[in-house]
């Protein structure tokens, strides 16, 4: 699986306002609902969904990285988006660290395979520092964008 297989490129938002944890996943579940991955009356949903999962123990993995996820039945392919937060978000992290990169997945309930695929290739993406930094770094969707394509296209060491 590759990030151009489910990150709505038009959801990505490099410069998050949001400064809590609920808030970060609502606006990114607004990301992708503006930019027509999921239907407005899903939105509620999906975030207490994320929310539901955030309950069961923190996705903020430490090293300032967060990956929001939950299935959904209201959506019917996987869809997922980036956002960077230039301030840093308390999200309950591991290591006690506020997150500044955040990946968020939304997967159809009946495909729990290409959810756990779609984990393992941000997750494994994520513990490259130069990835990160570059990530972190990022001013535009397109920055975003780019760095993803690399990424997808294996540029950077595992």
């Amino acid at each position: 699986m590759k990030f151009a297989d489910f990150i709505l490129r038009e959801a990505i938002r490099t410069e998050i306002k949001s400064t809590t944890k609920e808030d970060v996943i609502r606006e990114m579940v607004q990301s992708l609902l503006s930019s027509g991955g999921i239907k407005e009356d899903e939105y509620e949903g999906i975030v207490k969904a994320i929310i539901r999962r955030e309950e069961l123990g923190s996705t903020g993995l430490g090293r300032g990285i967060a990956v929001p996820h939950s299935k959904h039945p209201s959506v019917d392919h996987i869809v997922g988006t980036v956002a960077i937060s230039q301030e840093g978000v308390d999200f309950d992290s591991l290591d006690c660290e506020k997150v500044y990169l955040f990946f968020l997945v939304v997967s159809p309930p009946g495909e729990p395979g290409e959810h756990l695929r779609a984990l393992e290739h941000i997750t494994r993406q994520l513990r490259d520092e130069t990835f990160c930094r570059f990530l972190k770094q990022s001013k535009t969707q397109e920055d975003v964008c780019q760095l993803l394509n690399e990424a997808d296209d294996n540029m950077f060491g595992k």
